[in-house]
């Protein structure tokens, strides 16, 4: 059988489910390569700053790895703005959707609120609130996404700031996006 029979999934039987549950295990083995390309993709995109945001993620992930960040960490902010080009109003949580399967659940959820602690550096420019984020003050990864910001996301726009090329992560991505999804002793989530 290469194609199902069904027009509604009602429909379907046990044998269709199998063999689709197969192709999709094996398109899933093809995750890393497919991240790595939309990454790719943030290469010609959004203008008006210093380097693309390619390199505003290179950049971001070389200084989260310089700093001696975990795996997931460093993985996390490579792909945190992975979602700049299909959902530029709510990025943060499409970055977020794509890691929540594969990374501790801290992870997840200092890329889901980047974006909203980020208004601290420029929000005042735009008439958003700059302390947004200070809901959040009493979160236990407050501290963690602060400092995502601080130190790696809003200082990684510099043309000058000497950068590891995609190929250098590439194994870090096959690792997180091969992993297991929803594995509990991987997202540790409380």
């Amino acid at each position: 059988m290469e194609t199902v029979q069904f027009t509604r999934m009602a429909d379907g039987t046990k044998e269709e489910y199998a063999m689709l549950r197969g192709l999709e295990a094996e398109y899933a083995a093809h995750l890393p390569e497919r991240i790595l390309d939309g990454l790719r993709c943030l290469d010609d995109g959004l203008a008006g700053y210093q380097v693309t945001r390619l390199g505003h993620s290179l950049q971001t992930a070389t200084r989260a790895q310089r700093d001696g960040a975990d795996v997931d960490m460093v993985v996390a902010a490579l792909v945190h703005d992975i979602g700049d080009e299909l959902a530029p109003d709510n990025h943060s949580q499409l970055a977020a959707a794509i890691l929540r399967p594969y990374v501790r659940a801290e992870v997840t959820w200092t890329v889901l609120m980047h974006g909203l602690f980020q208004l601290r550096y420029y929000g005042h420019h735009i008439g958003l609130d700059p302390e947004a984020r200070e809901q959040h003050r009493d979160h236990p990864w407050y501290d963690t996404c602060d400092r995502f910001c601080a130190d790696w996301d809003q200082t990684s726009f510099d043309p000058d700031y000497p950068t590891e090329p995609l190929d250098a992560f590439a194994p870090l991505v096959r690792e997180v996006f091969t992993r297991p999804a929803f594995d509990p002793t991987i997202l540790q989530e409380p």
